[in-house]
This record gives structure tokens, C-alpha cells and sequence, in this order.
């Protein structure tokens, strides 16, 4: 039976027995065997205990977080208490390595630097226990063999030792657990070491255990006895606990050759990391104002001077293109004098402050229909157009009323609205569970597009010159012109064909101008232009309505085939259809084309059905997806539902209330990296829009967009977007900034934020932790305010709001002054 481990061996000196000799002789005999089983094997014994110690403690010290080192080991007890959150909770709990391997990469225990070697680590780990459970497994049977005959013989003659044991014992268990609790990882090694010996030694013979152990409870107590001299006697309980943690003689030394600690020594993954954030948030950033000619609504690709003074040719708009500069700017648009926070919506669909956009111009040249008026402090808008002095909301009803398949909100949800004006058709249209993405030029009508986004209405500034707009093909409902001044008949009707590729088989073209109604001789001329037109391209005129009563205009709506039959039967290809290498698709910066593409007659081709009715189709995978793999993927329906089911978690638990942001203040919102629209969607029930960019080098999910009811556009965020300065309340970035920064100057994506981005307006981050740490040095130096900041995993959230604050020096941008 093992005995306590403070409990004595008892030699049977007192037994009745002694008198007789030879029985005297036996036990002496015996004695002395029992001495030199001891001695051979109190070897093995101890190091069955000390090598498990050895390579847990090893173990422990590479998950715990690095403390100075000290030959004290009472030093190293208390270091530990002061900091009971080095360890998780579990880990004084039961098996050391049970609760190690537990809380890997989960708990505070690992760096993640060395996550990615925790499985090779492991593996090796438990070769080297499989190794030695054999070779110690050899040496048990034997040992305790022994070790059972003494056993025996004590368990016949003294049952007073086993009384002892069993209070001795619980007294032995008590001080481990608590010298576990208090975060002695030396101690909670130990253990388990002997833990896993007394159990392997149980397996093999389980009568034979207390044998074994007391062996090694021997060999410790003349090692306490030893160190007892050296400490007080109220210490000797706890250093007697620590003591037999570690081995003595020479395997002692070779632990402290393999078992290190950092000691005052750094690690060189800890002086980097260090050294690198102290750069990033030491950096200086040196913020200018840019001067150009636009002054306040600058806008890079648009107002690059020197680039449009070197045009061949304005002949087709070139000049309204976009012209980017090479450089980026790094500067800052300057802010108007007497900008203020813009009216919410929808009071800012009447009116907008003055200055925040002082121009008059338009106001001018368009007063008499309704466009804007200068009225006090604010410039307001009565909802006329060119086409709607008397407002849009009779306009629309109109359109619908003439033409019912369009019905708007249900068959019909996105639209492209060509020359805008100020966009009041779009604004309108809200009222109706439509949204337009609507864009003119940036020509004489004086910011007409800054004016529609001042009022919280979508718009961008394009033209329709030499390229193809930036949008994919067959995604629009309907596509509105209302006297747009686009001459479509011309040069084969180039610009016509344009419309027609980004139009939804069976959608419609509404066309209000002055050649449907006027009867003068040029008026005439361009209609049966456009007949004749709009006839070679299969276009069915559904109607050409009479004068409108109270605003005096008419239209004409023709619709788009769903078939390729009527394109067979032409007598002339005039115009011509694409060949099959052309990809209707394709958008950025690809020259037009004058050639038709076909019509998708596969059933599982995106465009051969027409989508679900809004709001059905929000919430419903797109059909043709069914063969594809998703971006994230899986199988592309799958991955759209989890996309879909992941913003809405994120946008509900997290953005609405867990960032301070008043949503009743936001109305514009742009998403920089959008792919399936899932922010977008998971924000449908507030009083906002979201313009939904895709990257150009990130996949094309855009016409998935544009399937769900909602808009955007591509772009590539190396340059300037193609809207005006203060355009937007609040931008989102999900794992944006992380890819733009391989290719692009950071520096400039951040200035252009701050461009496009209202003072007081959010940016929501979503990215690495490093690319999270750097925009917010980057932020703070524009002295932008940070709302919050969360990380976890080498993931990062960032929200932060942009200041009234520009800078005092000034940076000439040459290109840009006229």
C-alpha cells in the first residue's frame, strides 16, 4: 500500500514476533531487498515524474504570455497571481493539457503569430508521449512487481499505515489544487505528470500503483527534508509543493538548458510588431487644400484641364469624359464658405441650403420650369423639370397610365434616367418604390448633378459619348429620357444601341421630347428618324400618347425584344448584331460599339426571365445562378442566402445601434465594395439609398444587384469617383482597403473619401487590423473622429466621422486650373 507523503516507514521493529530469530532473520532479508529494489529503481521512478513535468512545463510557458524570469520560484508563484488573466479559467481545471489544447488560439494563452506552427507543435508532442508511455510502460511492469511484493508484506502486517495514508493524503491533494488555483504552472505540470504515471501504472497492475508511489513519495521527502533546513517552517508546506515540480541532479540542468524563458531578453517578433506600430502611429501626415479652378466641387477625372486642352476632338463629348490624372491628388477639397449640415430628407427634396451649393446659374437659365428657384437662404425646388413644370408626380402617372405594363414598384424597380437635370423625376419616383440611377454631364448646367445630391436624390455625372456607361448589360426596367438633348438618331444610332445593351429584354424606352408632339420641320424630321430606327433595332412602339393635359407634353415608349426571331428575319443587318467574342458585359472604359446583341434564349441565362416583383426579388437568388459557385465559395444560391443572412445580422446587431449613428440624419450611402448588395438590403426598411459599387479587379456580382431590385455602378477606386465633392452621408468598406493598397496610393483613396464624404458623415471600415490601424492614424491626422473601434482575430472595425476641419497651407493642382 503507498503510504502518505509525510507519513514514516514503518520497519516492524515493535511486532511481538522479534523475539524469534528467525523470523528476525527473515525480515532483515527482506529489508535489505526492499532497499535494493529501491535503489535500482528510484531512477526510473523520478524520471517518469520529471520528464511529462518537464515538456508540460514547456508547454505552458510557450502559451503563456513571457514574464521575467527568476531562479526564485516563489517569485515566479507570485507573478502569476498578479495576473490571473494570463491564464483561462479552464486551465486550473483538470488535465493541464486537456485545458491547453482547449484554449488554443481561443483564450489569451497564444500570440497569433504562433497559431499556425499549434498543429506541428502537437503532433511532435504527442510522438514523443506515445515514445515514452512505451518505454515507461517497460520499466513499470518490472518496477512494480517489486514493488508489490513489499507491498504485501506491509499491507499483512501494518493496517495502522494505511490509516495514516488516507489523512495524509486528501491534506497532499488539497495544497495542489491550491497551489493550482493560483496560477503555479510548475505545480499544475507536475501533476499531471504523476497523474499520468499513477494512471498508466493503474492500467498495468492496479494493485502494484501504491508501490510505485511511494517509491517516488520517498525519494521527494528526503528532498524536502534537505530543503526544510534551508526555509522557516511556515513556509515549508508551499516550498515543499514547488520542489517536487522540478528534478534534481543532472536532469535539472538539462532542464534549464531546453526550458527557457524570455528572461530580460525581448523576442524579435515582439521588438517588431513594436517598432512597426510605433512608425504607423508616428507618421506624419501633411494635408493640403488643393487649389483648381473647380475650387469647392472639384472633381478629379472631370476637371483635369490639361488633359481636355489636348483632345483631338469634342466632336462626341470627350471633353464630359472622364480624364484622370495620372497622380491622384493627395489633397483636400476645400469646403464652401458658409457650408452647413444638409437638411434632412425629405424637407431636402423641396429645399437645400444655399450655401452649401452657391450657384444660380441654373436657377437662371431653368427658373420658368420649375428646375430651382433662389429663394432667401435656401434654393428650392417646386419638382418641375423640362417635361414637368406643373411637377413629376402627375409625370410619372402619366407614363404609367399610358403604358400599365411599366407599373412602377412592381414589374418595375430600377431605372436609368439619361440627362437628369436636377433629377426630380428620380426624386419623385421614391413615392413609387422605384429608384433611378440617374447622371448628366458636367456641362453648362451648372451643377445640376450636385443639386440632385445635395437633395438626397441618386445621381453621378456622365455623358454619353465614346465609351460604354459603367453598368452591365440587360439590368435596367425602363429607361427615361425627358428631352435629354442626346441626339439618338445619328451615326446609326450608336448611342440608341448603348441604351439598348444595358436594357432588360421586354423592358421599355420612355421618350418625352418635343419630336413626339411638335409638328416644326426639324421636330418631324428627327421622329421618323427614330421610327425608322427603332425599327431596324426590333424596338415595338407600345405608344405615342397625345398632350398631356396639365403639362402639355406627350411620350412615346417603345419595348425592347424578348426574342432573336425578329433580328433572323431582317432583309438588312443594318445595324448589325455583335459577334459572339463581344461581351456585353464588359464596361469600364470600353469604346461603344454600333452592333446589337442577341437575346438570351437559355432559360438559365441571366436576362431570358424577368426578375420577381419587388419586393420579392430583394430576398430571392437570382435563377440563373443555380450552376455557379459563389464568390465566398459554396454553390453561388447558397452563397447568396448566407451573404444575404450575414448582413442582415451584422447591419441589425451592430450598425443600427451599436455605432451612435443617427440613421435619420443619413440618406445618401454608398457601399465601395457591395458584391451581392446584402448591406444594401439588409437597410431597405430606412429612408435611404444605397449606391453599390463593385471594384473592377473584384468578381462581377453587379448584375446580381441589379436582379434584387437595387442599382450601382462599377468603378476602379485608383481613381476619382465621378460625383461631387460632400456627395454622400455615409460610406461602407468591407475588406476594401486591405486589396486597394496592393495597387494603389492609399494616401489618395483616403483623400478621396474625405472628397466625396459630408463633413459630419460616417466611414465604416471593415478590414485587417493592420490596414484598420493605419486608416485611423491616417483619420486622426484629418482630425476625424473615431466612434469606435473593435478588433478580434486580426480582424478590425473601424467607425469614425469626418470634421469641418481643413488644412491652412494650399497645394496647386496644375492639371486641374483652366
Amino acid at each position: 500500500m503507498a503510504l502518505g507523503k509525510y507519513s514514516r516507514v514503518d520497519n516492524n521493529n515493535n511486532r511481538k514476533s522479534s523475539g524469534y530469530c528467525s523470523t528476525v532473520t527473515v525480515v532483515v532479508f527482506v529489508g535489505l531487498c526492499l532497499v535494493g529494489i529501491w535503489m535500482m529503481t528510484s531512477s526510473s521512478s523520478v524520471s517518469v515524474v520529471d520528464e511529462p513535468a518537464q515538456e508540460n512545463k514547456t508547454q505552458l510557458e510557450d502559451k503563456v504570455t513571457p514574464v521575467t524570469s527568476d531562479n526564485n520560484d516563489s517569485s515566479n508563484t507570485q507573478q502569476f497571481e498578479d495576473n490571473p488573466g494570463d491564464l483561462p479559467e479552464d486551465a486550473t481545471k483538470g488535465d493541464t493539457n486537456v485545458s491547453l489544447a482547449e484554449n488554443d488560439g481561443k483564450g489569451n494563452l497564444n500570440t497569433q503569430e504562433n497559431q499556425d506552427n499549434t498543429d506541428e507543435s502537437k503532433s511532435e508532442e504527442s510522438k514523443k508521449d506515445d515514445e515514452q508511455s512505451s518505454s515507461d510502460d517497460g520499466e513499470k511492469s518490472s518496477d512494480n512487481t517489486s514493488g508489490g511484493e513489499g507491498d504485501s508484506q506491509e499491507n499483512s502486517d501494518d493496517k495502522k499505515s494505511e490509516s495514516e495514508e488516507s489523512k495524509e493524503k486528501p491534506d497532499s491533494d488539497e495544497s495542489n489544487e491550491k497551489s493550482d488555483s493560483d496560477g503555479n504552472d510548475n505545480k499544475s505540470d507536475s501533476d499531471d505528470g504523476e497523474k499520468k504515471q499513477d494512471e498508466s501504472s493503474s492500467e498495468t497492475n492496479g494493485d502494484q500503483v501504491d508501490g510505485q508511489t511511494e517509491k517516488v513519495d520517498q525519494n521527494d521527502n528526503k528532498e524536502l527534508v534537505k530543503s526544510s533546513d534551508e526555509l522557516k517552517d511556515g513556509d515549508q508546506e508551499k516550498n515543499q509543493n514547488l520542489n517536487e515540480v522540478f528534478p534534481s541532479g543532472a536532469q535539472s540542468e538539462l532542464l534549464n538548458e531546453t526550458t527557457t524563458q524570455t528572461g530580460s531578453f525581448s523576442t524579435q517578433a515582439t521588438e517588431s510588431k513594436a517598432e512597426k506600430e510605433s512608425q504607423l502611429s508616428s507618421k506624419k501626415y501633411s494635408w493640403k487644400v488643393c487649389n483648381s479652378t473647380a475650387g469647392p466641387d472639384y472633381i478629379p477625372c472631370l476637371d483635369n484641364w490639361e488633359a481636355i486642352r489636348h483632345l483631338h476632338s469634342t466632336k462626341h463629348y470627350e471633353h464630359r469624359e472622364r480624364h484622370c490624372p495620372e497622380e491622384p491628388p493627395t489633397c483636400l477639397v476645400p469646403l464652401p464658405e458658409g457650408y452647413k449640415r444638409p437638411i434632412e430628407w425629405p424637407k431636402s427634396r423641396e429645399k437645400i441650403w444655399y450655401y452649401n451649393v452657391p450657384h444660380t446659374k441654373l436657377a437662371a437659365l431653368k427658373g420658368h420650369q420649375n428646375w430651382v428657384k433662389v429663394t432667401g437662404e435656401y434654393l428650392t425646388f417646386p419638382g418641375g423639370g423640362t417635361q414637368f413644370k406643373h411637377g413629376a408626380l402627375h409625370y410619372i402617372d402619366f407614363i404609367e397610365e399610358s403604358v400599365p405594363d411599366v407599373a412602377w414598384g412592381k414589374r418595375t424597380r430600377v431605372i436609368l434616367d439619361v440627362g437628369c437635370g436636377v433629377a426630380s423625376f428620380g426624386g419623385f419616383l421614391f413615392d413609387r418604390n422605384v429608384v433611378a440611377m440617374s447622371f448628366a454631364p458636367k456641362d453648362e448646367h451648372e451643377a445640376q448633378v450636385q443639386f440632385a445630391l445635395e437633395r438626397g436624390i441618386p445621381a453621378v455625372s456622365a455623358v454619353m459619348g465614346t465609351k460604354r456607361l459603367p453598368y452591365p448589360a440587360r439590368v435596367f426596367d425602363v429607361v427615361h429620357c425627358a428631352r435629354c438633348r442626346v441626339p439618338w438618331h445619328i451615326e446609326g444610332g450608336k448611342l440608341l444601341l448603348e441604351l439598348n445593351r444595358v436594357l432588360r429584354p421586354g423592358g421599355f424606352f420612355v421618350w418625352s421630347a418635343t419630336p413626339i408632339y411638335q409638328s416644326i420641320p426639324a421636330d418631324v424630321e428627327i421622329w421618323e428618324a427614330m421610327v425608322e430606327l427603332t425599327k431596324s433595332m426590333c424596338w415595338e412602339l407600345v405608344n405615342k400618347t397625345s398632350k398631356d393635359e396639365v403639362n402639355g407634353v406627350a411620350v412615346a415608349a417603345f419595348r425592347k425584344p424578348t426574342s432573336n426571331e425578329c433580328y433572323e428575319q431582317r432583309t438588312k443587318q443594318e445595324p448589325p448584331l455583335c459577334p459572339e467574342s463581344d461581351d456585353p458585359n464588359a464596361a469600364w472604359n470600353v469604346p461603344l460599339q454600333d452592333c446589337m446583341h442577341k437575346a438570351p434564349v437559355d432559360s438559365a441565362e441571366r436576362g431570358s426571365h424577368w426578375p420577381e416583383q419587388w419586393p420579392a426579388r430583394l430576398e430571392k437568388s437570382p435563377y440563373w445562378l443555380s450552376s455557379q459557385v459563389g464568390v465566398y465559395g459554396k454553390a453561388a444560391p447558397e452563397d447568396f442566402s448566407a451573404d444575404n443572412e450575414h448582413w442582415k445580422r451584422v447591419v441589425t446587431k451592430s450598425y443600427i445601434n451599436g455605432m451612435g449613428i443617427s440613421w435619420s440624419s443619413v440618406r445618401n450611402v454608398m457601399d465601395m465594395n457591395a458584391v451581392y448588395g446584402g448591406f444594401a438590403a439588409a437597410l431597405k426598411d430606412l429612408d435611404l439609398w444605397v449606391m453599390n459599387v463593385v471594384p473592377i479587379d473584384a468578381p462581377d456580382t453587379l448584375p446580381i444587384v441589379y436582379e434584387r431590385g437595387l442599382f450601382g455602378m462599377y468603378h476602379d477606386w485608383c481613381e476619382s469617383f465621378s460625383t461631387y465633392p460632400r456627395s454622400y452621408d455615409l460610406l461602407h468598406a468591407d475588406h476594401l482597403f486591405s486589396k486597394v493598397k496592393k495597387r494603389c496610393n492609399l494616401v489618395a483613396v483616403v483623400a478621396e473619401v474625405d472628397r466625396i464624404l459630408r463633413p459630419e458623415g460616417k466611414l465604416i471600415v471593415r478590414d485587417n487590423v493592420e490596414i484598420v490601424n493605419e486608416l485611423e492614424n491616417m483619420l486622426k491626422s484629418m482630425q476625424w473622429e473615431v466612434r469606435m473601434k473593435y478588433s478580434k482575430d486580426k480582424e478590425g472595425l473601424l467607425c469614425v466621422q469626418k470634421s469641418m476641419w481643413r488644412p491652412k497651407e494650399v497645394e496647386t493642382v496644375k492639371y486641374a486650373i483652366a
